[in-house]
């Protein structure tokens, strides 16, 4: 398990970047807004600090300074903490030193030409990126120097390599003209798991619809980052550019757009005649079995059987293009507005449950889940209540009694494992009755999937907890402490994030589905 999760934060760094110096830090004005939801605000530029808060969409921000891909920002009595820059959007123009004499002819236009552009404060590869450019986007050029271009698009200026910036008069003795570039398709390849379709190209628009990871649609039209695609036969709308992978192919070559290919991940899934769990059942398939894609309608993938006919799969049941990425329900989240929900961190005060074989109590670990489970679904609009918020004991009655008297949707106790035997390892969930059933199966599943601990599934288990609660109720066993490997593993900041994303996510999807 260590070397398993060794290899995903070393994918991390080399991806991101986020555990290594991102050269100097430049000082900033203005502000930010937050343009995602749920975005993690952390004690420093990388993902191995702690998390301070959990910012929502809309919300703005100081800029105190900026740092590679990460922006420190001012939060509340004095307080300060990091966002990546790809999660938030400039309220202001930076404040750029002034830059040396120019030997190119000023505000000449340039498009550019690779993927994907950093922009950088200083001409030099070691200077901090300020900013992100995709393929095709147009720039004003203020300036040269040696092998750099002064450029600036929306609130941003700063440098970025000559070799991928075209400029109009670049283009001209090259022979080619700006009519002649459009002539070529351009398509985008969508590379978050994710990405919401809007009416207008600005987050502050209404989502129409859903795209998902690795499939791939051609741009008929941009504008300040943004991509109006055909996202369904007829049907167009705007998505951000920056999770676009964008090729451009010649139109006379007839290349085709590269097909997407779905695996399923488990054995007996269901291939349905329409895109919904209430319809009827087409055909099974098994663990492994590839199906090509014709489209994608909100969490369903529309297929080609072997035997001509077409069908629909949950997209959370599959992967993409030999990836792991799978659909998370974009908006599942939704269903958890109003919700009243009952964590319970299982022990506390003088009932210390289970010790790791370092030392780790288990009271600790799930108070410290419970609190970030608990962020998440307050910012999704749920009610939260916590059975206890500090290193306190309360009886398991009095646990129950919560549920009963706030009338709760769910109730979930947190926990964590321990075995005579140090190799046992893995995750598990439990129920009592028979109402508990989906839910625990729904919660569990997901958390599995993020956190990608062993799977020891789902089963019938007389915990009082869950047993004398006449809500909807589960157990989950979130790793085995008496391991020393996943003890620090599950001790780990990014597994608590990802066991807190797979109980949000689970619980999100039981409603969606069960409601």
């Amino acid at each position: 398990m260590v070397k398993k999760y060794s290899l995903l934060l070393l994918s991390i760094i080399l991806i991101f970047g986020a555990f290594l110096p991102q050269g100097k830090s430049v000082a900033a004005t203005g502000s930010i807004t937050i343009s995602t939801d749920l975005v993690n605000v952390r004690g420093g530029p990388g993902l191995s600090y702690p998390l301070v808060k959990i910012a929502n969409r809309g919300e703005k921000y100081q800029i105190v300074k900026e740092q590679g891909d990460w922006v420190q920002i001012q939060l509340s009595f004095g307080k300060t903490g990091w966002v990546v820059n790809w999660l938030v959007t400039k309220d202001n123009e930076f404040q750029q030193e002034s830059k040396p004499e120019s030997t190119a002819s000023k505000n000449n236009t340039g498009i550019v030409n690779g993927d994907t552009l950093n922009i950088r404060s200083e001409p030099s590869t070691s200077s901090p990126v300020i900013g992100k450019l995709t393929g095709g986007t147009s720039v004003t050029i203020y300036s040269k120097q040696n092998n750099w271009l002064e450029v600036g698009f929306s609130n941003v200026r700063g440098w970025v390599r000559s070799e991928f910036i075209d400029s109009q008069s670049s283009s001209a003795q090259n022979g080619t003209t700006q009519n002649e570039k459009t002539a070529s398709t351009v398509t985008g390849t969508v590379t978050a798991n994710s990405l919401s379709v809007r009416s207008e190209a600005s987050l502050n628009s209404n989502p129409i619809g859903t795209v998902t990871y690795g499939l791939s649609y051609k741009i008929v039209e941009e504008k300040n980052n943004w991509a109006k695609i055909e996202y369904n036969t007829g049907s167009f709308g705007w998505v951000a550019g920056w999770y676009l992978d964008k090729k451009t192919v010649k139109s006379q070559s007839g290349q085709a757009v590269k097909k997407s290919i779905i695996t399923i991940i488990h054995n007996g899934t269901n291939i349905r005649i329409d895109p919904n769990v209430q319809s009827g059942v087409l055909d099974r398939a098994n663990k492994g079995s590839n199906y090509p894609v014709k489209r994608v309608i909100n969490d369903w993938y529309e297929i080609k059987l072997k035997n001509g006919k077409t069908g629909y799969v949950a997209g959370w049941l599959v992967s993409i293009n030999g990836t792991k990425q799978q659909i998370e329900k974009p908006g599942a989240e939704l269903y958890l507005k109003n919700k009243t929900i009952v964590l319970d961190p299982g022990h506390g005060g003088v009932d210390k449950g289970a010790t790791g074989a370092s030392g780790t109590y288990e009271k600790e670990l799930t108070l410290r889940t419970s609190q970030l489970l608990s962020n998440k679904l307050i910012a999704a609009g749920a009610n939260v209540y916590v059975t206890r918020k500090n290193d306190s004991y309360l009886q398991l009655a009095a646990r129950v009694n919560m549920a009963r008297n706030y009338h709760a949707d769910a109730f979930i106790s947190l926990h964590y494992d321990s075995n005579l035997d140090r190799s046992v390892r893995g995750m598990t969930g439990f129920y009592y009755h028979s109402y508990q059933k989906a839910l625990a199966e729904s919660i569990f599943t997901s958390t599995i999937g993020q956190t990608k601990l062993i799977n020891r599934g789902v089963r019938f288990g007389d915990f009082h907890v869950i047993r004398e609660n006449s809500q909807k109720a589960v157990l989950i066993e979130l790793g085995y402490l008496s391991n020393p490997e996943e003890e620090m593993t599950i001790k780990s900041s990014e597994f608590q994030e990802n066991a807190a994303s797979g109980l949000f996510i689970g619980l999100a999807r039981y409603f969606k589905e069960n409601e």
